[in-house]
């Protein structure tokens, strides 16, 4: 076996990737921080039963495990740090003034990668807003996360909500389910079956075709006779989607589920235009505190990779070359007025050999 290779799901970042990324957590960062939310680093790792007791079942059974040398202890390597956000709000900042605005960057590992998203080892970006259940603590996170996306240069951004409690608040009301068929209710209308609705509740046959572009499936959805169960989320969700028309595409697919089990009445998948697959997730869920009680928390995460695999974040990649023997204070400027300046260490470089779009010459850039 040859030293070069490394383990399945990971993978070197090189330039001018590695630099993508940067620029990207930059941006996102930059804009989350003008926004209120500060910088939060947690571990890379923490004792194994804590961090369980705050991931739900399926993203606990994601994370990596080990056994400490020193304290002889299970360890786990976050497989996601949503959990660990939560963990630091209700303990070291618990006696700080709420609402909390956190923001966050840093690697994740995962026991397992599926086919459709083959690493292990991957880049999460994101902000958590802790201590409030509103529409407008929802609507401030849509808000940050589209203005930071801005900011990074990805266009074309769509973003598609969901209600993954409407099941269950339809269940207890409305239309009673039984409770051992009730997942395989939402199976089915996470899978669009309208048979295998109809065979199990035909009274939810109508949330298929609630979906689609935004303000009509809102539409269906309020047509929906539901005895005023669902009139609090609709009008909540019609107030966050209002503010962003016509800046970025909305869609509403009201009984999407997967990846969603563990947020409460709201969550949103976040895509952009030449990329199949999303590049981000968000939504409002609960924190636990040491005592037991939960608190109402809302927040996005961003996929750093795949933004900067499809090309999504570029800039132009200016260099400038500068040849052997040039004044300090003339590269200086160069850099001052936002250049990349590579420099000639020898009299066969080339700026073709440094990757170099300029060459400066007589004090001034010029395009090759």
């Amino acid at each position: 076996m040859t030293t070069a290779l490394l383990p399945t799901g990971f993978r070197d970042r090189l330039p001018p990737f590695a630099d993508a990324a940067a620029r990207l957590e930059q941006a996102v960062l930059g804009t989350a921080y003008a926004h209120g939310y500060e910088r939060a680093d947690p571990a890379l790792a923490e004792f194994e039963a804590g961090l369980a007791g705050r991931l739900k079942a399926a993203r606990a059974q994601d994370a990596v495990r080990f056994v400490d040398p020193v304290s002889q202890a299970t360890l786990a390597i976050r497989p996601d740090m949503t959990a660990q956000i939560g963990r630091i709000a209700a303990t070291r900042m618990a006696h700080h003034p709420r609402p909390v605005r956190l923001s966050y960057a840093g690697p994740v590992l995962k026991l397992r990668a599926s086919q459709l998203s083959p690493n292990r080892e991957m880049r999460q970006i994101g902000c958590e807003l802790i201590g409030l259940d509103t529409v407008a603590a929802a609507r401030e996170i849509v808000e940050v996360v589209v203005a930071a996306l801005t900011a990074a240069g990805v266009a074309d951004v769509s973003i598609d909500f969901t209600l993954p409690d409407l099941i269950d608040v339809l269940a207890s009301g409305p239309f009673p389910v039984d409770a051992v068929r009730i997942d395989a209710l939402r199976d089915r209308l996470d899978a669009k079956d309208a048979g295998g609705v109809a065979a199990i509740a035909p009274a939810y046959l109508p949330l298929i075709a609630a979906a689609g572009p935004f303000f009509e499936a809102h539409d269906r959805l309020c047509a929906f006779d539901a005895g005023g169960a669902l009139t609090s989320r609709l009008e909540a969700l019609w107030q966050i989607a209002d503010g962003l028309k016509g800046r970025v595409a909305l869609t509403l697919d009201p009984t999407e589920r997967h990846g969603f089990e563990y947020q409460s009445w709201l969550g949103f998948s976040i895509f952009a235009g030449g990329l199949r697959g999303e590049i981000g997730r968000g939504g409002t869920y609960t924190i636990l505190h040491e005592d037991g009680a939960e608190e109402a928390a809302v927040g996005f995460s961003l996929y750093a990779d795949a933004i900067v695999a499809a090309g999504l974040a570029d800039t132009d990649r200016r260099r400038l070359f500068v040849p052997l023997g040039t004044d300090p204070a003339v590269t200086a400027r160069m850099r001052g007025e936002g250049w990349v300046t590579v420099a000639a260490l020898e009299a066969g470089d080339t700026p073709a050999a440094q990757l170099c779009t300029h060459v400066l010459a007589d004090g001034e850039a010029r395009a090759l």
